[in-house]
């Protein structure tokens, strides 16, 4: 196996080793003067948006009462999302896990409110539910999830949708911590 040694300035080195595997691999540097930093496996996005009051008509999209997470405790992960009239636009492609907690006050056992997840490829054009939660107890938190393949920024899309909701009822939202949450998180190159 052959390896290159750099000796540093002062002290120390650094050995750059090729692979003990048959086959030819290339490294390209960026043709630009710079320090190359050191990389970290883990996410590269992170972002949580929430209610910070309650709904209580239907909305399509949820788009009133939003807010990122503004907790002391709080940090995003990488750019987060942007949202814009109830419109969330992923910040780099990838595949991404999409969470959602709902916390439904419905008037009544048989009362079933909903919040839908949809997701668009074509910019809005055309948006394709991929998750749904029901909530049918007076109060009732429900969580679910969709893995969405964010190809192009522009295009890729997702919304959220409060149905069925009846008179009286509420999608619960509240400034100070977390009744009805939405996550986003990265998980790796879109595929």
């Amino acid at each position: 196996m052959a390896s290159i040694k750099l000796t540093g300035d002062t002290s120390g080195e650094i050995t750059i080793s090729a692979p003990a595997v048959a086959g030819t691999n290339t490294l390209t540097l960026p043709a630009e003067t710079g320090t190359l930093a050191q990389t970290t496996t883990g996410l590269i996005e992170v972002d949580m948006y929430r209610l910070n009051a309650d709904i209580t008509v239907n909305s399509d999209p949820i788009s009133s009462n939003l807010e990122r997470c503004d907790d002391a405790s709080f940090a995003k992960i990488g750019t987060g999302m942007t949202e814009s009239s109830g419109i969330f636009t992923f910040p780099r492609t990838g595949l991404y896990e999409v969470k959602v907690m709902a916390t439904f006050n419905t008037t009544a056992d048989t009362d079933n409110a909903v919040v839908q997840t949809y997701v668009t490829q074509d910019n809005g054009s055309n948006f394709d539910e991929v998750s749904r939660l029901a909530g049918s107890d007076p109060q009732t938190t429900c969580f679910g999830n969709a893995f969405v393949n964010v190809t192009d920024t522009s295009n890729v899309k997702v919304k959220f949708r409060l149905n069925s909701l009846d008179t009286g009822g509420a999608l619960m939202g509240d400034s100070a911590y977390n009744t009805t949450a939405f996550t986003f998180i990265r998980l790796g190159d879109s595929q």
